[in-house]
């Protein structure tokens, strides 16, 4: 991957035309916390992604059997004692564990309280697939009355995750579960965004989550929607984001701006065309041109007969040309599914601290889902310290 270059220059172009969608209020990243194949923390997140390294492929710690013959991208060592203590994991699953680290390298990295007023957006596919998975076979393989584990059950139900954050931090904001897959990210992202507008949360964590498994892990094999050498990945990213202006007034730095995200709906066989049209709509909202794009994040990437249709539909929204700069994320930390988009945005900015791009840089980050949803996210770079 390139290194970052100075920012663009301004473009000179015609005015934008009386249909342009209406403006909306930027997002504010105050902190970034993320686990990953990578490591733990965003400094290793980003490392990795800016020197193209892979990270880690042994999946034997995890006490899986029977993986299909395919590479993985597994995270190493999940310090679950450490980060949040012993008292009340006993029977977490691995998704709940890996959005709870998640959560508290963000709090702390957040330079300020968080209060009661902090709300949570959780992105995931259907929570953890391992857990609902093994607690419908027990139902099959017990005797009669189907003497199952109670405990277990709170881990099938997709919104643990999100719930245990809330009730370990205290958190009594807005708290939600959006389960859209690949555009997990993108759609949590708008979520969030109209919860803050709406006053329903002074701050809000974002987040995705995807953890590794043999149910996940054979799906991904059997169904051939991945490339025979894209790996299975797994990890879970947060973003604490609130109003910019509160931000300033409690004099937080800004490490990057969510300056819009769109998603839409493409007929099959039209991807490339709804893809190109919510990113031209989201350049539009913050008022940006597509010769400003400097970077690109693809959601797509090793997705079998996906990959090219979401490039050729970045490359016609902005005029026929390709960023500069490609973060290749997915061959540091796998096929993360839902958390792969913000996953997508935590790599960037990493990225962006780790090669000190300067501010004001511009990216997108995209998705596009089989089927027929595409997303956009344009995020600028900020205060990167």
């Amino acid at each position: 991957m390139t290194s970052a270059t100075a920012a663009p220059a301004a473009v000179a172009t015609a005015p934008r035309p009386a249909s342009t969608p209406f403006a909306v209020t930027p997002l504010a990243v105050t902190a970034v916390g993320a686990v990953s194949a990578a490591g733990i923390g965003l400094d290793a997140l980003g490392r990795a992604v800016a020197e193209g390294t892979a990270g880690h492929t042994d999946p034997s710690g995890l006490g899986e059997e029977s993986l299909p013959p395919r590479p993985v991208r597994v995270v190493p060592d999940l310090p679950v004692a450490e980060l949040i203590g012993r008292k009340g994991t006993r029977h977490l699953d691995r998704t709940t564990k890996l959005a709870l680290v998640a959560c508290r390298l963000t709090l702390d990295a957040h330079p300020g309280q968080t209060g009661e007023r902090s709300g949570v957006v959780l992105g995931t596919s259907t929570g953890s697939i391992r857990s609902s998975s093994e607690f419908s076979l027990e139902t099959l393989r017990q005797e009669r009355p189907y003497l199952v584990n109670p405990s277990l059950f709170p881990n099938t139900v997709m919104n643990c995750a999100a719930g245990q954050i809330a009730i370990r931090h205290k958190l009594h904001g807005v708290n939600a579960t959006i389960a859209g897959g690949h555009l997990s990210g993108v759609q949590a992202l708008r979520y969030a965004r109209n919860a803050l507008r709406q006053g329903h949360a002074d701050r809000i964590l974002v987040g995705g989550v995807e953890e590794f498994c043999a149910q996940s892990a054979w799906g991904w094999h059997l169904s051939g929607s991945l490339a025979a050498d894209a790996p299975v990945g797994e990890g879970a990213a947060m973003l604490m984001v609130e109003q910019e202006a509160e931000a300033s007034a409690a004099g937080r730095p800004v490490l990057a701006r969510v300056l819009a995200c769109e998603t839409g709906y493409s007929a099959p066989g039209r991807l490339a065309d709804g893809l190109a049209s919510v990113v031209t709509t989201a350049l539009e909202r913050c008022d940006r041109w597509p010769e400003q794009v400097g970077a690109v994040s693809y959601g797509a990437t090793g997705l079998t007969g996906l990959q090219r249709i979401e490039e050729r539909g970045v490359r016609t929204a902005l005029g026929g040309r390709s960023p500069a700069r490609r973060l290749a994320v997915k061959e540091s930390v796998g096929e993360c599914f839902s958390a792969a988009g913000i996953l997508q945005i935590a790599a960037l900015i990493g990225t962006w601290q780790h090669t000190t791009a300067p501010a004001g840089e511009l990216a997108l980050v995209t998705a596009v889902a089989r089927d027929g949803n595409v997303g956009c996210a344009v995020v600028e770079a900020g205060h990167l310290g």
